[in-house]
């Protein structure tokens, strides 16, 4: 593969509070959380792959281009330098593309620092891109509806999943469903950006190539040689005072049902890191992960890099973890072939960014919606099916996962 020559230029400047005022207002790249990240402005260099090798070729291909690029990057802290923005498909058979992108110019700022890096053909002329804030476009609001999977469907496909695993077939399948929509044209989708990430600031907001959200499960982060990563699986309603709401994650907390689904996903990401890393631990018992609008069963993850995978190395391992596709992985992958009636594209994949020496940091692509260059819009909200879901629950469980996208578009 031949990749096109880089040169990348970081210098320290006075702290921008406001990184999502610097983004395109239909093309926004964004990683971000608490308000510190990564924005990046316009494309340098797009790259494209797809099918089940997808992960490993971009990580191949990234290898590639920053042995070609020229960095200049005195600051030599994590994010600054050359990087790329990335996301990918969920499925090796998804006719949605899995790109990485490296933006012309890129903002980053943390713990009140902040920088830029430019990015340009080497040969060419330095982009002379402006850092300036663009307020918020017109106000919008639409109603996302059901897609090729109505409720009814959907309730009919959990029973028809607890009867696989009644059949023993597997132990447990993620099913999702679908709502979609459509934007006014040239509306500004920075406006549901900020919404997501002004209502769910502990979440990493992000947007690449049309995906946005605010996930609150990291996949991997990896940072000179060390991992982490927090898995979510179990899902409670959060209490309408402060007694409900102690009450729901009480009963998070001691359910079996999610205590299983859990389980299963806190293993498969230990499988699939064991062969990279010298020491791979979990936290002993989940804890109660507190979001605006529901309880998570979490565990966090670290480890230590025992032969220099990169971060891009570490998704393509890991992906699709028992949290978004079932155990086992690939009897669950056909059941959601066969049970979902659309092509998830790359909701439930990985998605975030990948510096020049590997590191990098990756959620899934949950609480999400594509949004095509026409203004279509896509979401999707999956569950954990066990033996013993209801597909009632299930679908008021697809219902709170809506919402942070739901509210806002609307």
């Amino acid at each position: 593969m031949n990749v096109q020559a880089l040169t990348v230029e970081t210098t320290p400047i006075t702290d921008i509070r406001q990184l999502i005022l610097l983004l395109d207002r239909q093309e926004p790249l964004l990683w971000m959380r608490r308000n510190q990240g990564l924005a990046g402005v316009g494309t340098a260099l797009r790259l494209e792959f797809s099918g089940p090798t997808r992960m490993t070729d971009a990580a191949a291909a990234w290898r590639q281009v920053v042995a070609a690029a020229t960095v200049t990057d005195p600051l030599a802290r994590t994010g600054t330098g050359l990087l790329a923005f990335g996301a990918f498909a969920f499925d090796e058979s998804s006719a949605e593309t899995s790109v990485l992108i490296v933006p012309e110019v890129i903002v980053g700022r943390e713990n009140g620092e902040c920088w830029v890096t430019r990015v340009w053909a080497t040969g060419s002329s330095a982009p002379n891109t402006p850092l300036t804030l663009h307020p918020l476009g017109s106000e919008y609001r639409i109603s996302l509806l059901p897609g090729a999977l109505d409720p009814d469907g959907y309730r009919t496909a959990v029973a028809d999943a607890v009867d696989h695993i009644a059949k023993r077939d597997l132990s447990k399948v993620v099913l999702a469903r679908d709502l979609v929509g459509h934007l006014p044209a040239e509306s500004d989708v920075r406006r549901a950006l900020s919404e997501l990430a002004l209502g769910y600031p502990d979440c990493w907001t992000y947007a690449v190539d049309g995906l946005i959200g605010s996930s609150p499960e990291t996949l991997i982060r990896a940072d000179h040689g060390e991992v982490n990563a927090r898995v979510l699986a179990g899902t409670m309603s959060r209490g309408r005072d402060a007694v409900a709401d102690t009450e729901a994650a009480l009963a998070l907390a001691t359910s079996p049902k999610d205590g299983d689904e859990h389980e299963f996903a806190v293993q498969s990401v230990l499988e699939s890191l064991r062969p990279h890393t010298s020491h791979i631990i979990a936290s002993e018992v989940p804890f109660t992960l507190k979001l605006p609008n529901l309880w998570h069963l979490a565990t966090d993850l670290e480890g230590t890099l025992s032969d220099g995978s990169t971060s891009l190395d570490l998704i393509a391992a890991l992906h699709p973890t028992a949290a978004v596709a079932g155990t086992p992985t690939q009897d669950a992958l056909a059941l959601i072939r066969e049970l979902e009636p659309f092509d998830r594209g790359r909701y439930a994949g990985p998605v975030g960014w990948v510096g020049a020496d590997g590191d990098g940091e990756w959620a899934i692509a949950l609480r999400s919606a594509q949004v095509a260059p026409n203004g279509d819009i896509t979401a999707y909200a999956g569950c954990g099916i066990v033996l013993d879901s209801d597909p009632d629950r299930e679908l008021a469980e697809t219902r709170m996962k809506f919402r942070p996208i739901v509210e806002a578009f609307s």
